[in-house]
């Protein structure tokens, strides 16, 4: 009898309510100050993209592991009282979720510098300067370096749940997908919104390649959320700024983006 096909395959686990699903990340994933908080330190939402997708998929088992602040490191080594992820996977996995790389490039400390430098020049580009003084542009070289450390994390996902389906998860739109930003409102000067803005497709498209390269699928979070960046009206706006309107973390995404990623998760793991 020939094997069905994977998609087949997804829908038949997904509909028996089977999926063993385990989620791993930082706090992109996890959801920090969206009601309600667990996990302590690691700031766990129970509306993250995680839960939401556990629940779409009616799953057997959910473990969400994902932490705020986690590198790829942490994948590995204890982040607090967080176990290192990779130890909860298992070979009775069946879906895993991977949302990281933001904080091995620095993600924290970019927004924070381009803060700052934009009070200094808000027409112009000081963050962009900043970054590319000496004539190479740092982050590039950052999302490169870190291209390896996916590759890592990856290989070990597969290794301990060797029957599971892989879900590179990335990042939301942030800024806007075109225009100038909206200082003062958002403290990032008009020619770093764009660099910025650069800066993270260039990190989603390597994310994208390394989940090709290790035979996992990647859930496009930023076409889903284009349109509702940190400087949308707070009716529409999915991704917080520096000053949240809804419950969220500073340049992270609320409720309504956790939503939306998760979409963009099921959509992935379903095969479309």
């Amino acid at each position: 009898m020939a094997a069905a096909p994977a998609t087949a395959l997804t829908r038949t686990t997904e509909a028996a309510g089977g999926e063993r699903y385990v989620a791993l990340g930082d706090s992109y994933t996890s959801g920090p100050g969206i009601p309600q908080q667990t996990g302590g330190a690691c700031a766990r939402s129970s509306v993250n993209y995680p839960a939401l997708t556990a629940k779409a998929l009616h799953t057997r088992t959910f473990k969400d592991v994902s932490c705020s602040g986690a590198t790829t490191d942490d994948m590995w080594r204890a982040q607090g009282a967080n176990a290192p992820q990779l130890n909860a996977l298992g070979k009775n996995t069946t879906l895993v979720t991977v949302g990281i790389g933001g904080n091995d490039i620095g993600f924290g400390d970019i927004i924070g510098t381009c803060a700052k430098l934009s009070l200094s020049d808000p027409a112009g580009d000081p963050c962009r300067k900043h970054y590319t003084a000496g004539g190479t542009d740092r982050l590039t070289a950052k999302i490169a370096e870190t291209a390896p450390k996916i590759a890592r994390v990856l290989k070990a996902v597969h290794h301990k749940a060797p029957h599971a389906r892989v879900v590179v998860v990335g990042y939301p739109a942030i800024m806007p997908d075109n225009g100038v930003g909206c200082f003062p409102a958002v403290p990032i000067a008009a020619g770093d919104t764009s660099y910025l803005r650069d800066t993270e497709k260039r990190l989603n498209t390597m994310l994208k390649q390394q989940a090709r390269k290790a035979h996992a699928r990647y859930a496009d979070t930023y076409t889903r959320t284009v349109g509702h960046d940190v400087c949308t009206p707070a009716a529409d706006r999915w991704v917080e700024g520096l000053q949240p309107a809804s419950p969220a973390a500073p340049f992270h995404p609320n409720a309504k983006g956790e939503s939306a990623m998760a979409r963009a998760v099921l959509t992935a793991v379903r095969g479309r």
